[in-house]
């Protein structure tokens, strides 16, 4: 993993006593309320490796439902994130699971209301720096760290490239962007993260284009 400055090794501002576990667990969280577009009616969580051991002494559990309430790392509503939630009725599960994964530092969230529901697995790397992994059952990379788009398309020809033709359009310097698929011709996934700021004008123009069924952005 290679850091971008020495501030990504200390760390964020943020609340809580480990970058890892409370930082990195807002992070996941943030990035799934983003994606999710939404605050939730409902969380479920599964936690694994040190998350699972550890997640409620270092304060895993109220900074991921901070993170899922759009609360930054440096917000001290983080530190009464389960009440705040539990106030507006949001219902929250933990779990935690035996499950060996890739790295100890994961979490799988989902959460969903009535129209619908949303699952990632993230991973908590060190120093605040998180990575998507997966997104309902597309696998991906996504580190949360830069403006984003998520476009859900149909597998077809020029898709992808049609989208990287609005973008240039706009001079959006994309940084860096994977492709999944679970089926050849079926649904597919572009995860893409850019240099700049995703205007919404951006975002209804890839919506018009031929095979692309839904855009998400995520902002920084």
């Amino acid at each position: 993993m290679k850091y971008r400055s020495v501030f990504d090794i200390i760390g964020p501002i943020m609340i809580g006593p480990s970058s890892s576990h409370t930082a990195g667990a807002a992070r996941i969280g943030r990035v799934a309320r983003s994606l999710f577009g939404r605050e939730p009616k409902w969380i479920d969580v599964s936690f694994y490796g040190s998350f699972a051991k550890t997640y409620k002494g270092h304060g895993t559990d109220v900074a991921i439902i901070g993170g899922i309430l759009d609360f930054d790392t440096f917000d001290e509503r983080i530190i009464t994130s389960m009440e705040i939630a539990k106030k507006a009725g949001i219902a929250i599960t933990f779990r935690e699971e035996e499950a060996i994964t890739d790295h100890p530092n994961t979490a799988r969230v989902r959460i969903g209301d009535s129209s619908g529901e949303l699952e990632i697995v993230g991973i908590s790397i060190g120093g605040g720096t998180i990575e998507i992994t997966e997104l309902n059952g597309f696998f991906l990379k996504l580190s949360g760290a830069n403006p984003a788009i998520v476009v859900v398309h149909n597998d077809r020809y020029g898709a992808i490239a049609s989208v990287s033709n609005v973008l240039a359009k706009y001079e959006i310097n994309i940084g860096h962007m994977e492709v999944s698929r679970k089926e050849k011709g079926q649904l597919a996934l572009m995860t893409i993260e850019v240099d700049q700021r995703i205007e919404d004008n951006v975002i209804q123009e890839l919506l018009k284009l031929p095979n692309i069924i839904q855009v998400t952005k995520i902002v920084e």
